[in-house]
């Protein structure tokens, strides 16, 4: 007889900075007792059953940001595009976790930095690319700009078995995601079990990580609630500019770093001003996380790998140095 498979281990979930973006490989835990079962249960229900692929999170590119922090304008967000288009396997899905732009009161100004992050996007050779706006992005004009550039601010879509959700916390003006949005939210996840695997991507935190700092969602308590019977979530956000993962109930949030500047730790007691950009280490503190999921036996925990990828020029030529450490989520 098979065992109930652990609701917060079907999908495997590993972690690793690449100095780029965040590349997930996602694969059902197949080896796990119940999962064969499981797979068959979500295929009938949801329509497919869940396979293997991988995706690519990248966050906070800030196309027009012109700071002694970001004396680099593009430069990260271009580099991220060759390495993404470099990966073997090919990933199948790239998502953009807000402030793809610095915002602009000129309007002719941030129209023309929304082309400009179209066009350096548009080299990537991925099937799919899919954007959330940030506040720099929608906070001005309520998210006209990227409704025109891209479409909704909100909306869902499934791939490989795997339901993706995009929310927007940032088009009201204010950190939050309004009643429309979570009436509609609640209507997208009745249809599924609540064995559904389930990824969220959006901008500012759903949980209150520093509210001093405009890290939080005021209503995301209240996403939560709606995704709290789901045993498969993960969430994906940006804005902080660092590297962070925070687990609780059943869900997994993990923010990417930025492609333009990073933010200080908001335990470090240091203020919220970006970290001072260092001439001999330009990608320092930039990046994106690996995150692996991947078959795996039945009560094994997910394992979580952060790699920092420093570039250094040599003789014209990029290197790479790869600092590893390891540990495991809670």
């Amino acid at each position: 007889m098979d065992h109930p498979l652990d609701r917060r281990r079907f999908l495997r979930i590993a972690s690793a900075s690449l100095g780029f973006g965040a590349l997930y490989r996602v694969a059902p835990l197949a080896a796990a007792p119940g999962a064969a079962r499981t797979l068959d249960l979500l295929g009938k229900k949801n329509g497919e059953r869940p396979a293997p692929f991988s995706f690519v999170q990248l966050s906070d590119t800030h196309v027009g940001s012109e700071s002694p922090a970001n004396p680099q304008g593009t430069r990260a967000f271009e580099q991220a595009v060759a390495r993404i288009n470099a990966l073997a396997p090919k990933p199948e899905l790239v998502l953009v976790t807000g402030d793809l732009t610095h915002d602009s009161e000129n309007a002719a100004e941030h129209a023309d930095r929304m082309r400009a992050f179209r066009r350096i996007a548009g080299g990537l050779t991925v099937p799919m690319v899919r954007c959330v706006p940030g506040e720099h992005d929608a906070g001005l004009d309520g998210g006209s700009l990227f409704r025109d550039a891209f479409g909704e601010t909100s909306y869902a879509f499934d791939h490989r078995g795997i339901h993706f959700i995009a929310l927007d916390n940032v088009s009201r003006g204010k950190p939050v995601v309004g009643p429309e949005q979570l009436s509609w939210l609640h209507k997208d996840l009745a249809r599924f079990p609540t064995t559904a695997p389930i990824v969220v991507f959006t901008h500012r935190p759903l949980f209150d990580l520093r509210p001093d700092w405009e890290w939080f969602t005021g209503d995301g308590d209240q996403v939560m609630a709606a995704l709290s019977p789901y045993e498969n979530v993960t969430v994906l956000y940006g804005h902080i500019h660092r590297e962070d993962v925070h687990a609780e109930g059943n869900a997994t949030h993990y923010a990417a770093r930025s492609l333009a500047w990073a933010f200080p730790d908001p335990t470090s007691g240091a203020p919220k001003k970006p970290v001072p950009f260092d001439p001999k280490s330009p990608f320092a503190n930039l990046g994106l996380r690996l995150v692996r999921e991947g078959n795996r036996t039945a009560g094994a925990r997910p394992g979580v790998e952060e790699i920092e990828l420093r570039l250094a020029e040599q003789n014209n030529l990029v290197g790479m140095q790869q600092f590893l450490k390891t540990g495991e989520t809670p």
